[in-house]
């Protein structure tokens, strides 16, 4: 049985859509990974542009590989690039390192997965994570 079942990971996008309403945000992509890095739930708003299932994952992907929510992935990737370059390239690029995505933990502090979203700025992405994520139950370590 996966640590991070189908149910809550629509709770963890419905409690994110819903704060990207109260925010007032773009449409949304959200992208819900377990620990080893394999789509569990993949949801996007309407008008949300096409790429947001490849940019949502590509944050929760980046969280997950390196191990630290996405803003440190960003600041990581601004002080040695060369090194996430190659991290994407050994992943095939599915590595995005820009804010939005953020690890789920349970309630010991394991990693169980990560939500990346895209739609809006990256600050308020990584607030409609942070928000589905703590509405399921979880603990979000956005780095």
């Amino acid at each position: 049985m996966t640590a991070l079942p189908l149910e809550k990971a629509r709770q963890i996008i419905d409690a994110a859509f819903a704060k990207g309403a109260e925010l007032k945000l773009k449409p949304l992509g959200v992208s819900v990974l377990d620990a080893g890095g394999h789509l569990v739930a993949f949801e996007r708003q309407d008008g949300a542009s096409f790429l947001r299932p490849q940019m949502s994952a590509g944050k929760a992907y980046g969280a997950l590989a390196i191990g630290m929510g996405s803003r440190k992935v960003e600041a990581f990737a601004k002080e040695r690039p060369h090194l996430v370059a190659g991290i994407s390239d050994v992943s095939g690029g599915r590595v995005l390192p820009v804010v939005g995505g953020v690890l789920i933990r349970d309630k010991a502090g394991t990693i169980i997965g990560a939500v990346g979203i895209s739609g809006d700025t990256s600050d308020n992405d990584e607030a409609a994570a942070i928000a589905g994520i703590e509405a399921a139950g979880f603990t979000a370590d956005p780095g």
